[in-house]
C-alpha cells in the first residue's frame, strides 16, 4: 500500500514528517564510521586510563558480595563453580564474553543504518550516551570483579581454561583497567540491542532472540565471575538513562512505532516504525 493510497491517518502522519526527513534520514556513512571509531577509541583510552584504586576496588567488591549474601541474593559463586565443571560450556562463555557484545552491537547499528534509517540517529544517541555514562561509573566507582576474590572461592575461567575471554585476564591484563566492572557495559549494550530489535524487527523469531540475548549475557557475566549481580542491575539503569537522555535531547522516544516511514524506505509501503 503506497502512502498515496494509505488510510487517511497514515497519509496525515507522513505529511507531518519534515521535508528533509522525507528525503533521507540516513547520515553519511563516512561520518558515522568516523564518529564510531573516535568514540570507541576514546572509550578504550578513558576506560583503561581511569585510576585503578586497587585496594578500594577489592574492598568494594567484598562489601558487595557480603551485602548480597546478607540479603540471600548472591548466586555468582554457585554459577561460577557449576559452569567450570563443563569445559565446553565455560570455554564458550569465555569467548561469548570477549566477542559477542561487539559483534551484536555492530550488527544492530548496521541493520538500523541500512534497514531502519529513520530510527538510527536516535537509537545511536541512546547507546553512545549510555556508554559515556558507563565511563563515569568506571572513574567514580572502581570495582574489582568477583574473580579477583580468590579467597572466596571464585574461579577465573579464562586463566583456568587458557581461553581468551576477558580484557582483564591473561596477556591483555597489562593494557586494560582491571577495576572497571561497574556498571556492566555488557548488560547495557545487550539490553540496547534487545530493545532495538524487539521494537523494530518484524519477525517473531528475531524478537524472541532479542529478549533472550540480555538474559544469556547476564548468565555469562555472572558465571565467568566477571561481574556481580549489582553490576548487571547498574547496566540496566545505565541504558535506561541513555534512552531517557536521548528523549530529553530530542523530545521524542528513540523507537517510536507510530511514525510513518515514507514509501521510499518502505519499498512502496507505508511502514509504521
Amino acid at each position: 500500500m503506497n502512502t498515496a493510497t494509505a488510510p487517511g491517518p497514515l497519509r496525515q502522519r507522513a505529511a507531518l514528517l519534515p521535508r528533509r526527513l522525507r528525503r533521507t534520514s540516513r547520515p553519511a556513512w563516512w561520518a558515522e564510521l568516523l564518529l564510531t571509531a573516535i568514540g570507541y577509541a576514546l572509550y578504550s583510552v578513558i576506560r583503561n586510563a581511569v585510576p585503578d584504586h586497587r585496594i578500594a576496588a577489592l574492598h568494594r567488591a567484598q562489601q558487595i558480595l557480603d551485602a548480597e549474601r546478607t540479603l540471600h541474593l548472591s548466586f555468582e559463586l554457585p554459577l561460577n563453580h557449576a559452569v567450570n565443571h563443563i569445559t565446553w560450556l565455560v570455554v564458550g562463555m569465555d569467548y561469548y564474553y570477549a566477542t559477542l557484545h561487539f559483534i551484536v552491537v555492530i550488527g544492530c547499528l548496521l541493520w538500523l543504518y541500512f534497514r531502519r534509517p529513520e530510527a538510527y540517529r536516535a537509537a545511536r544517541t541512546a547507546l553512545y550516551s549510555a556508554t559515556a555514562l558507563g565511563l563515569v561509573g568506571f572513574y567514580a566507582y572502581a570495582l574489582a570483579p568477583p574473580r579477583f576474590l580468590t579467597g572466596e572461592g571464585f574461579i577465573d575461567t579464562v586463566v583456568v581454561h587458557h581461553t581468551w575471554g576477558s580484557w582483564a585476564s591473561g596477556p591483555v591484563a597489562d593494557v586494560s583497567n582491571q577495576y572497571a566492572a561497574m556498571p556492566s557495559i555488557h548488560i547495557a549494550w545487550s539490553t540496547w540491542c534487545a530493545v532495538v530489535l524487539y521494537k523494530l524487527a518484524r519477525t517473531r523469531l528475531v524478537r524472541c532472540v532479542a529478549v533472550v540475548y540480555p538474559v544469556a549475557t547476564c548468565i555469562v557475566i555472572l558465571s565467568t565471575a566477571n561481574h556481580f549481580e549489582v553490576d548487571a542491575l547498574a547496566g540496566l539503569l545505565t541504558i535506561a538513562a541513555g534512552f531517557a537522555f536521548q528523549r530529553l535531547l530530542t523530545g521524542a522516544p528513540a523507537l517510536d512505532r507510530s511514525v510513518v516511514v515514507p514509501s521510499r524506505w518502505g519499498r512502496g509501503r507505508a511502514t509504521v516504525v
